[in-house]
């Protein structure tokens, strides 16, 4: 008997957070780092038309979605290329820029497909330790060797929500050598008021060795519709643009894209409710002694390493009343940690109610 091969890959699959329990049809999900307000009207318009055309395919360069991201972020159309969600973009930057044994560096906790891709194409992840949570630009720079291709940042970090400020970003781009990539992922940009803060797009949107991702899975709330977008030079545009696969975006995706661009009211409203909710969450939390980041994402890390319960019992008590959070122990390998998506008003409500429970008994 003949038995097909295929190459061996030492790679744990990404889990992504629980949806489900099992028990409860109707579950709070606060493990996806998902929209707490869902979308703007002006997409569920768009969405709910009958006249939608399923049985053509997509315009496969976007050009509708591309002209709307420039003129909504001053950024040249030529050097914008949209993805199945930007996990597709990442995926292509690792076709495109590696072979084996070429080495990505990537903070020591990070969003888990940056080393899932690189690995998929033979190449060696190594991982710049962090401090107190945050990634450190002095990390980074002693894990470079001649090997090293590409540098994977994502700011603010998940699943850590600390960041790198616009001196300290500066400064590690200063520090690489100049024909490495620098990769910075602004998946949670939109939230963050930080003074001292700057994207990745605003800082370096001229910058031939930096590429940035964007996504419309967070704050537009689009996760279902899979569609994100990279910025970078138009000569590596025009190389991934040979290796993209003709149709990736949807035409659904693309006009849900368009019309949330259009849309800054909603976007307002979700960076108020975030502030808002995120701040009365970690002062909530506060009062059991579990500890957090400063808000700068849609979510929290929950420290339990001063409270009286373990973090994987608060989780399965919580689980058991139909409220999930994200375990960071798989995957992330961070123990006795939890992270907490910032809900709607009733979510959120419904989890402080439950944790009052919890801590009760």
């Amino acid at each position: 008997m003949t038995t097909i091969k295929f190459k061996k890959l030492n790679i744990e699959a990404y889990k992504p957070g629980k949806s489900s329990t099992g028990k409860f049809k109707k579950i709070i999900k606060l493990s996806a780092n998902e929209s707490a307000l869902g979308v703007s009207s002006r997409v569920k318009k768009i969405i709910s038309k009958k006249n939608l055309i399923f049985f053509r395919y997509p315009d496969g360069k976007s050009k509708k979605l591309r002209n709307q991201i420039s003129k909504k972020f001053g950024c040249n159309k030529e050097k914008i290329i949209c993805g199945a969600g930007s996990d597709e973009v990442i995926q292509m930057l690792c076709q495109l820029f590696l072979k084996p044994k070429d080495e990505v560096i990537v903070p020591q906790f990070s969003f888990l497909m940056y080393r899932i891709y690189a690995k998929i194409v033979g190449a060696n992840v190594i991982f710049s330790k962090e401090k107190n949570f945050k990634v450190s630009v002095s990390e980074i720079i002693k894990k470079v060797t001649k090997k090293t291709k590409i540098v994977f940042l994502a700011n603010p970090n998940n699943p850590t929500a600390t960041y790198l400020t616009r001196f300290e970003l500066i400064e590690l781009r200063k520090k690489l050598r100049k024909n490495i990539l620098l990769v910075v992922d602004d998946a949670y940009a939109e939230y963050m008021k930080n003074k001292d803060y700057k994207s990745g797009l605003d800082l370096f949107n001229t910058k031939d060795n930096v590429f940035i991702l964007r996504t419309f899975s967070k704050i537009y709330g689009l996760s279902a519709l899979r569609v994100g977008w990279g910025y970078g030079s138009k000569r590596i545009i025009d190389a991934l643009n040979v290796i993209k696969p003709p149709f990736n975006v949807n035409e659904v995706a693309q006009k849900a894209a368009v019309e949330s661009l259009k849309d800054n009211k909603f976007v307002s409203r979700s960076i108020k409710h975030n502030i808002f909710y995120a701040t009365k969450l970690k002062d909530f939390l506060k009062n059991y002694d579990i500890s957090s980041n400063k808000v700068t994402a849609n979510f929290l890390l929950l420290n339990f390493a001063k409270c009286k319960l373990k973090a994987k019992y608060f989780y399965e008590k919580l689980k058991m009343r139909g409220i999930i959070l994200r375990s960071t122990e798989n995957g992330y390998k961070i123990k006795n940690m939890l992270r907490l998506t910032i809900g709607s008003k009733k979510e959120n409500l419904k989890f402080m109610k439950a944790t009052k429970s919890i801590f009760k008994k």
